[in-house]
């Protein structure tokens, strides 16, 4: 049975801390390096519904996207939503280990985890680092052309249902080649990929002043894909498990949660003019 820290150093191999952003937060959370591990749980968000699923399983560590303890803290009082956490996944003898904006960098990473899934070729970073290999988003490209109306819903059809669902803007007969992705909030990444002259762009959380400011100029591209948040960065749980998978063969076993962690929960129509 490989040690906590066995697999933290798998982890921090694929996904270095040193390509976090200055501002982030990774890595362990809680947890003893030197406890055994047998069972992970990969999820984007650290919260009640993850935290039960793990002691459900009998997980002894959790691998999340998204830092439970982003900002500083003074305390984790047991009555607080965040220190409530902290207390039962001690209590359940759960580690957490968090990948975020190193994940997000890493050579492969969360954007390349969803270029995949959509059926991208990946032809490297949306905004490279230094090293032209490693940076935030991915640029790719399909096997073939088709109509941005197709795009769209291969995109839907490639990840989880969420209750938004999945948005386009833009012609929908243009003919689709060339796709730039960025998991997460991604539309402060916009004028990357608007120089990068690709054919449309797939990201989370795009505001509706850049969105609207962008489409407002004519014959604009790219054509724009809006996902939520956890359902663009979900696919790098796969990712994430199949590394600790393949280096623990047999000595761990790795799930990765299906529980959207959304916070839409409830879609309504207008049904009267």
């Amino acid at each position: 049975m490989p040690a906590l820290s066995e697999i933290i150093t798998v982890l921090e191999q694929a996904y270095p801390p040193a390509l976090a952003e200055s501002w982030d937060a990774v890595g362990l959370v809680c947890g003893d390096p030197a406890e055994p591990v047998t069972r992970v749980l990969f999820c984007v968000d650290p919260v009640a519904e993850t935290v039960d699923e793990a002691a459900d399983l009998g997980a002894q560590l959790i691998v999340a996207h998204h830092p439970l303890l982003l900002r500083g803290v003074h305390g984790v009082p047991a009555d607080t939503a965040k220190g409530s956490l902290v207390h039962r996944m001690i209590r359940t003898g759960t580690a957490l280990y968090c990948a975020h904006t190193n994940a997000d960098s890493a050579d492969p990473g969360v954007s390349d985890a969803l270029a995949e899934a959509i059926g991208l070729r990946v032809t490297g970073p949306l905004a490279p680092n230094e090293d032209g290999v490693t940076g935030i988003g991915r640029l790719g490209e399909l096997p073939e052309a088709e109509p941005f109306a197709m795009f769209v819903q291969r995109v839907a059809d490639a990840l989880p249902a969420t209750v938004p669902g999945v948005l386009g803007a833009g012609d929908p007969d243009r003919p689709i080649r060339t796709v730039a992705v960025s998991g997460g909030a991604g539309d402060s990444y916009l004028k990357q990929a608007t120089a990068a002259g690709v054919d449309a762009f797939v990201t989370a959380d795009l505001r509706h002043h850049p969105a609207g400011e962008h489409l407002a100029n004519a014959g604009a591209v790219p054509a724009l894909v809006g996902l939520t948040h956890w359902a663009s960065e979900w696919p790098w749980c796969g990712q994430a498990s199949l590394v600790v998978a393949q280096a623990f063969a047999g000595n761990v076993d790795v799930h990765v949660s299906t529980r959207r962690t959304d916070p839409w929960n409830v879609r309504a129509e207008r049904t009267s003019i």
